[in-house]
């Protein structure tokens, strides 16, 4: 059994993966935790879809591509919110209209531009391209949005739950939805290499909703989702060295395993403890 853990830290590759999935599996429930609490779980989908062009661009010109990337996420909020606010359009729709738009225009980009990246890659992640630099990245998104989080913690706590009160005090309503919506975008980002564009959502959402059934107070949910995030990173890396199975595709379906085991277990309201608490079954 040791040996079945120690065998994948022999090689470089996979410790740089495990050292950046568990800054990725930390870093996007305390994030998403925010996104369900607003019921805005399809937001961070829309930014996860954005940021394919911004990648195509970033390459074409020779920069970063992970600032490319992050511009187009939060370009994508600004046109659903101006879809929102100049139409009758519901922000749900805008939302799916943005996310299907800027991941074809990605898709496009692409291919007219001249780019050596690997679409599969982009879209599903690749365990294999992790580097030492991309550990000191996360590393260093990770920790500044997590001191943030910390920092500001009650008045992001108020804006939550009561976004027209916080602004009623007086707190900076729209920096702090800047702010949150800038946090998405770096977690995305931040988790391109080892989950890919498509599959860093259930990383995002995942382990924060199983986290949600367990328990009631926003700073344990954010804690027990952070927990479930990183186990499944590490569980999801370890199918994919032994099983060769997709690094993003076996952490997606980790995080999928966990849900479901909160969701039928969960004390308050799991569905077998609502059987077993009705008088009435059978």
């Amino acid at each position: 059994m040791l040996e079945w853990v120690l065998e994948p830290l022999t090689y470089e590759f996979m410790r740089n993966a495990l050292a950046t999935g568990i800054l990725v599996g930390v870093l996007c429930p305390v994030v998403g935790s925010y996104l369900i609490i607003q019921r805005m779980a399809l937001l961070g989908n829309s930014i996860a879809h954005a940021v394919l062009p911004g990648l195509a661009i970033a390459n074409f010109l020779g920069i970063n591509l992970l600032m490319g990337a992050f511009v187009f996420g939060l370009l994508s909020t600004f046109v659903i919110n101006w879809i929102r606010t100049q139409s009758r359009v519901k922000v749900d729709a805008a939302m799916a209209l943005t996310l299907a738009s800027f991941f074809a225009l990605g898709v496009v980009l692409l291919s007219v531009l001249d780019n050596r990246l690997d679409l599969e890659e982009l879209l599903f992640g690749d365990v294999l391209t992790v580097t030492t630099a991309d550990v000191w990245r996360t590393s260093i998104i990770a920790a500044a949005i997590l001191l943030l989080v910390k920092m500001l913690y009650k008045e992001l706590l108020f804006y939550t739950f009561d976004p027209l009160g916080a602004e009623a005090v007086g707190l900076p309503v729209k920096a702090i939805d800047f702010g949150l919506t800038a946090a998405i975008a770096l977690a995305i980002v931040a988790g391109i290499k080892t989950v890919g564009v498509i599959l860093v959502i259930s990383l995002l959402v995942g382990p924060a909703i199983a986290a949600y059934l367990l328990v009631k107070e926003l700073h344990c949910m954010m804690a027990l989702g952070a927990v479930f995030g990183a186990l499944s990173s590490i569980s999801g890396i370890y199918l994919s060295y032994y099983l060769d199975w997709p690094c993003g595709a076996a952490i997606a379906l980790v995080v999928f395993s966990v849900f479901l085991v909160a969701l039928f277990f969960s004390p308050s309201q799991g569905i077998l403890t609502r059987l077993n608490s009705n008088p009435y079954r059978g």
